[in-house]
C-alpha cells in the first residue's frame, strides 16, 4: 500500500475528484439556455446536506436537460463544478429556488442524507456529490454581498457569488475553513486518547478536532486544542493526510501526535469526556459495545485505522 501523502488523503471520503473546474465549454455559455443546449451536461440537486437519489432513495440521481425539461428554468441558478472529460457537472441548489421549483426536482425523485450512503458509493461519486453539497452551502450561505448588504447572483460559469449593487459588483468566492484533527497517541504505554461530545451516540470516541485560528499554524492549533481539552502536552506532530467535510465547509488536516504525559484534565465546555484507550483492550470494548469508534467515511477513523497499522506518516 503507497504511504505518500496524496495516495492517503485520496483514500478520505470526498478526496481525489480528478475534474478540470475550469473547462473551455463550447461557446461560452452565460444563460440557463445555453447551459442545456451543451452536450453531456450532468446536474446534481441538492437540499441542505441531502442529495437527490432516485426514488427508491438507492442511488444518486444525476439529472440530465431532458428529465430538467419540465421544471421552470428561470431561477435554477447552475453552478459549474467541472468537466471529466466526458461530462460537464453542475449543482442545482434547491435551498435557493422559489418552491414551485423545488417541488418539480423534489419530484424526480428522493432526498437523502449524503453521509448515509458514502459507505455503498464508489469513490468518485462520493467526491462529486460532496463537492456538490459545498458549493450549495457556499450559495446558502452568500445570499448577500457582505460589503454592501445587496443580494447576490450566481456567476455563470462559476462558483463566485456577484453583488447585485452596480455600485458595488463585487464578487465573492468560496471560502474553507481549516481544522486539525489529531490522533494522540503515547508511544511506551501504547495507548491513543480519544475524546466524545455530549451529542455523538452513546460510546462513541473519537479523535480530537478544532478549528485553526488566525495566526495559527496547523500545528499551532494541534497544540493548542488537544490543551486546552485534555490538559495533554504533544510533541513530535506529523502530518497524515486531508479530508474536504462538505457538510461545515472545512478542510480537515489530520495528524499523528505523541502524548507528553498522561493526566487528563477535561475541559467539559467542549468535551463531555476523554480517555486513554490501550490498544490491546479496544477489540475487547468494540466486541462488548462498550467503545465505537467513528464511521469509515472520516478522517478521525482513518488516522485511528493508520495508528492501528503502523502507518503514522512522516
Amino acid at each position: 500500500m503507497k504511504r505518500d501523502h496524496y495516495s492517503r488523503s485520496a483514500r478520505n471520503a470526498f478526496s481525489g475528484l480528478d475534474l478540470n473546474r475550469k473547462p473551455l465549454l463550447p461557446g461560452n455559455p452565460t444563460s440557463w439556455e445555453e447551459f442545456l443546449a451543451l452536450n453531456n451536461s450532468s446536474f446534481v440537486a441538492v437540499r441542505g446536506d441531502e442529495i437527490l437519489f432516485d426514488p427508491a432513495g438507492t442511488d444518486p440521481l444525476l439529472l440530465d436537460a431532458r428529465m430538467l425539461g419540465g421544471c421552470d428554468h428561470a431561477f435554477l441558478q447552475p453552478m459549474l463544478l467541472g468537466d471529466d472529460g466526458q461530462t460537464t457537472f453542475f449543482a442545482l441548489n434547491v435551498d435557493r429556488m422559489p418552491a414551485s421549483l423545488a417541488q418539480c426536482l423534489a419530484g424526480l425523485g428522493t432526498f437523502a442524507r449524503l453521509r448515509q450512503h458514502v459507505a455503498t458509493m464508489s469513490g468518485k461519486i462520493a467526491s462529486l456529490l460532496g463537492y456538490a453539497c459545498f458549493a450549495a452551502g457556499w450559495q446558502s450561505q452568500t445570499r448577500f454581498c457582505s460589503l454592501c448588504g445587496h443580494p447576490t447572483v450566481s456567476k455563470p460559469s462559476s462558483l463566485a457569488q456577484c453583488c447585485t449593487n452596480p455600485s458595488c459588483a463585487a464578487e465573492h468566492f468560496p471560502r474553507i475553513n481549516p481544522a486539525m484533527i489529531v490522533l494522540v497517541h503515547h508511544p511506551e504505554k501504547d495507548m491513543c486518547l480519544l475524546g466524545r461530545q455530549s451529542s455523538w451516540k452513546p460510546r462513541v470516541y473519537s479523535a480530537l478536532a478544532g478549528y485553526v485560528e488566525p495566526g495559527e499554524s496547523a500545528e499551532d492549533a494541534v497544540l493548542r486544542e488537544v490543551m486546552e481539552e485534555t490538559g495533554i502536552r504533544v510533541r513530535d506532530i506529523r502530518y497524515h493526510s486531508s479530508q474536504p467535510w462538505p457538510f461545515s465547509s472545512s478542510l480537515m488536516l489530520g495528524f499523528h501526535a505523541l502524548a507528553e504525559n498522561l493526566d487528563i484534565h477535561l475541559d467539559d465546555r467542549e468535551l463531555e469526556d476523554a480517555r486513554w484507550f490501550p490498544r490491546q483492550e479496544i477489540p475487547g470494548l468494540l466486541e462488548k459495545g462498550d467503545l465505537a469508534l467513528p464511521s469509515t467515511e472520516t478522517i478521525a477513523r482513518h488516522l485511528f485505522d493508520a495508528w492501528i497499522q503502523g502507518d503514522l506518516g512522516d
